[in-house]
Parts: structure tokens; sequence; C-alpha cells
């Protein structure tokens, strides 16, 4: 597969596309997040849903300023491969998908780390094209979707990134799902047609129903 860094490297084939986000989704963020500040003599307290105000130190107890939070997290993802690992069921849940659909990976992550976490993924088996931006996402699935006919879906754990896919491409199917248990009870509730994925498992089914259901659509006569 091309190695994609924007939208014009991507090529799709004539089957269902399955934009996927990395961090929460694919790999864990917040647990090995932890670990890694934790190392530093910080931890991240789960009190809402945000990394600002959370991040303390395990010294004095005081909050970590956005600044120093924005440090912390670069290093880390210059360092991810030695601190990421898979969410529980993604490698072989998107490797069977793959069979189906076109697997397109994109990650708010700084497109400077593109390369680490290009090469990590690989060692992963998760060859995926993978796109790296911090502009938002709706516009960017809209123009790897660019109006086909065939099914489409999302899956992210920011709601602000599912509403602006659904605001580009209103016939995508819309799914959160987040891996660390700690955090999840502090996500907004899903609105609109976000629908909570529990885990790859049953994003799996959500995701196989979504591509049969427009398979019979289009299967059936005209009225």
């Amino acid at each position: 597969m091309d190695i994609a860094t924007n939208v014009s490297q991507v090529r799709l084939g004539d089957r269902p596309l399955v934009v996927c986000d990395i961090d929460e989704v694919v790999l864990e963020f917040l647990t090995p997040f932890t670990a890694f500040l934790r190392s530093h003599s910080y931890d991240l307290l789960p009190r809402s849903f945000r990394l600002y105000g959370n991040i303390v130190s395990l010294l004095d107890g005081s909050e970590l300023d956005r600044d120093a939070v924005d440090s912390f997290e670069e290093v880390f993802f210059a360092n991810q491969h030695l601190w990421q690992k898979p969410a529980e069921k993604a490698v072989e849940t998107l490797q069977s998908l793959s069979a189906d659909a076109d697997i397109v990976f994109l990650t708010a992550m700084p497109p400077r780390h593109h390369g680490i976490r290009r090469e990590f993924l690989n060692q992963l088996d998760l060859s995926f094209d993978l796109i790296a931006t911090e502009e938002p996402k709706g516009p960017v699935v809209a123009r790897l979707h660019d109006g086909r006919s065939l099914p489409v879906a999302f899956i992210d754990d920011m709601q602000r990134n599912l509403l602006s896919v659904a605001d580009h491409v209103p016939e995508c199917l819309l799914l959160t799902m987040m891996a660390n248990a700690d955090f999840k009870p502090f996500a907004p509730p899903p609105v609109g047609n976000i629908v909570a994925a529990a885990g790859w498992d049953h994003a799996a089914e959500l995701l196989r129903a979504h591509f049969s259901a427009d398979v019979l659509k289009g299967a059936s006569p005209a009225a």
C-alpha cells in the first residue's frame, strides 16, 4: 500500500471506506501516556475529559501548565514506539475488515511525527495508509470519499472530529470508541447519528451491517 501523508496519495478501490483515528482507537494513548508521565514524577488524573488541568506533580500535587503539557506530549510522540501498544482486538479486526474495505488512518498527531508512527504501525502489521494532519477531519474525509456511491465510515474518540465529519459527509457511519476505561465515563454522550462502539468486536459488527445495508439498498428495484 502507499504510505500516504496527504489525501492525494491515497488510492481507493471500488469498495467501502473506513477512516480510522489512531490514538485511543487503534493504539492506546492515555494509559501509556500516564505511565510516561509517572516516569517523570507526574500523573494524569481522570477528573474530566481533557489533559489540561489533570496532570499533576507526584511531588507536590501542583498542576502542570499548558506549555509543559505540550512539551511532554511532544516528547511522548517522539518516543511513541516505546510506550504505545495496540488497543484490544484492534490489529486482528482491522486486518479482517481490510478484506472487504479500504482502511485509512487519520490522526491528529503533529505531521512531524508521521515517520515514527508509520514505522511503528508497520511493525504491528498495520500497513494501511496514514494521514497525519492537524486540520479539521471533516474536510479530509470528504476529500477521501469524494462523493462516491459506496459505504463510508469514520471512527474516532473525539466528538468534535465526529461532528466535523457529520457536517461534511452526512452519509458517513460515525462510530465513537475509546480504549481507556478510566476516562471513558467523562466522554460526552453520543449526539446526532454518532453510535458508541463498546470495542473492536462491536465496531466490526456495526461496520459490516453498514456495508450490508448499503448493498441491499443498491440492489432494491426502483419504485
